[in-house]
């Protein structure tokens, strides 16, 4: 006599797919032996430094302060002691108590546009590269950390319409 299987039972079958075939695995019981063995990682102070733009945008005549405001981020290894610090800039002439911007068009090069950077809202500390003396200090705590660069381009006699750049590079020292 055939046996007959109801048809929402082929129809189940056939929807679900084919069916793995699964090996058990084996089990053992003479014994059992172990070993250990140690997983390290050497973490040595280290910090990376990244940097925003600063932008003034754009102005006419150069009669009153002008004030922005970027950042830099810092992240060093958890505890480790830390000074950030901002060259003079790219331009010729230019130092850390008297930076410049120079003009970008063609023939106005040797124009420039006087700024300055701070580390503090009110303009009174000048940010630096002296280690000590003018650089911002912190402590790693494993994550990144913004500090926030002051930057003002005062009063002054105003130049020729252009565009007017340098690049100043921070530095983290640890």
């Amino acid at each position: 006599m055939k046996r007959r299987i109801p048809l929402f039972c082929v129809a189940l079958a056939l929807a679900s797919g084919p069916v793995p075939l699964v090996a058990d695995a084996a089990t053992y019981t003479n014994g059992t032996a172990t070993a250990t063995f140690n997983v390290t990682l050497t973490l040595q102070a280290n910090c990376t430094i990244s940097a925003n733009p600063l932008s003034f945008g754009s102005n006419g005549v150069l009669a009153t302060a002008l004030n922005q405001q970027t950042t830099v981020g810092v992240t060093c290894t958890s505890t480790t002691p830390y000074n950030v610090g901002l060259d003079a800039g790219t331009v010729a002439g230019s130092s850390v108590a008297n930076r410049l911007m120079a003009g970008t068009a063609t023939g106005n090069t040797g124009t420039t546009v006087g700024f300055q950077l701070y580390q503090d809202a009110g303009h009174t500390t000048v940010w630096g590269n002296t280690q000590g003396t003018n650089t911002v200090a912190g402590t790693g705590s494993g994550s990144s950390q913004s500090i926030t660069v002051y930057g003002q381009v005062p009063a002054q006699t105003t130049p020729r319409p252009d565009t007017y750049q340098t690049t100043v590079t921070a530095t983290v020292y640890f």
